[in-house]
């Protein structure tokens, strides 16, 4: 039986383990400071002023949506085309998830229906870089400042992408268009630490609020107490927000320091084989829609998503060749299920045909594996066999 050919995997290699195996046999496994140089090296990677580790890109995201203190009504417009955990960590907070329409070519967030959602209850905005392609910050941030309003990055697929502003190249995560900027690290992201996840930031008020949250709320820095009085002891910390306990390990920091010595290496690997997909592709145009990348963008090829041409029958066809590429043991899957279509969202009030752009996408799109792992042989199989399926399933 040939092997599965899974969509996404980590790459793991001695390095990785070597360092992995310093602090297991160090007397500093959990939080310490293999998680500060974790983050010193992610914000220096990015471009921006501060970094703060912790679990898992959803608890980044629920920080983030935390330390902007929605209140009762107040709402963040964000696009049903995600992982759940973004507009959950909404709610998380007390907020309202507002879901607007997306872009066929890019399937980020449309900004035009960004603008049209706007009203008094709004607090922020929540692009996210789908598939790890940049949506357009200049014009969100622009948005933004306009309304007043804040902006976090969910990028939790897009570490190692860029954008570009007046001719220069921006890193994902630089901060200088967004408030915070959330990443994963989860195996099958650019990097991994096996769960993990990081919020990135320019704002000092924001970094060490994060820092308390991700902390059960504690501090300990007697210039932030607000008992401060003589008799306090050198034990003396101080809870001043209910916080959480999402720190990160030394163990996976140290995993996370040394993939991240490897991340362009990753991207450059992720490219190569999406610029192969590109190119066998080309002649299946009448069947397919590939990736769609605007001039003021370098994705980092999380994924490799196409969407299916065919109008009678779409999500009858698409599912046949979904059947028909795990059939064969290629590894596909569909990135993801319009938000506002699970029950629990439905029973909150949202209704289907709310973004009529992403649910028509979603009946279109899967996604192929792409990650640095794959062989020129598995790249190949995963080529016939797609081009095997459409031709047959879509004449």
């Amino acid at each position: 039986m040939k092997t599965f050919i899974p969509y996404g995997k980590q790459c793991i290699n001695k390095a990785d383990i070597d360092e992995v195996v310093k602090v297991l046999k160090s007397d500093w496994i959990m939080q310490g400071p293999k998680a500060k140089e974790f983050e010193d090296a992610l914000a220096e990677y990015c471009g921006s002023k501060y970094a703060v580790v912790v679990s898992s890109g959803t608890a980044a995201l629920h920080l983030a949506c935390l330390a902007v203190g929605f209140k009762k009504n107040d709402e963040a417009i964000t696009t049903p085309i995600t992982f759940s955990a973004t507009s959950n960590s909404v709610i998380y907070a007390g907020g309202k998830p507002v879901f607007v329409d997306i872009d066929y070519e890019t399937l980020n967030i449309d900004l035009q229906q960004i603008i049209k959602k706007i009203n008094g209850k709004t607090k922020a905005i929540m692009p996210v870089h789908f598939a790890g392609l940049p949506c357009d910050m200049i014009e969100i941030a622009k948005i933004a400042r306009k309304n007043k309003l804040i902006v976090i990055e969910d990028a939790c697929q897009a570490l190692g992408a860029e954008y570009r502003h007046q001719g220069k190249w921006y890193k994902v995560g630089n901060g200088k268009h967004s408030d915070m900027t959330t990443f994963s690290f989860h195996p099958v992201k650019s990097i991994t630490t096996g769960e993990g996840g990081a919020i990135l930031t320019n704002r000092k008020d924001l970094y060490e609020k994060l820092l308390m949250l991700r902390n059960h709320g504690f501090t300990k820095d007697h210039k932030k107490f607000v008992n401060n009085k003589p008799s306090n002891g050198p034990w003396y910390h101080e809870m001043q927000y209910l916080g959480y306990n999402y720190r990160l390990t030394d163990i996976q920091s140290a995993l996370g320091i040394s993939q991240l010595k490897r991340l362009d290496i990753f991207t450059k690997r992720r490219e190569g084989i999406a610029n192969i997909y590109n190119e066998s592709f080309k002649d299946l145009k009448d069947y397919v829609d590939l990736p769609f990348v605007p001039s003021y963008a370098k994705t980092n090829w999380h994924l490799y998503v196409i969407k299916l041409k065919a109008e009678d029958g779409i999500e009858v066809k698409r599912r046949d060749i979904f059947n028909y590429l795990i059939k064969n043991r290629i590894g596909v899957q569909v990135h993801y299920i319009p938000v506002y279509w699970h029950p629990y969202y439905k029973k909150l009030g949202y209704k289907k045909k709310t973004c009529h752009m992403a649910e028509d996408c979603y009946s279109r799109i899967f996604s192929l594996p792409l990650h640095p792992s794959l062989r020129k042989a598995d790249i190949q199989r995963v080529i016939n066999i797609l081009t095997e399926s459409l031709r047959e399933l879509l004449r």
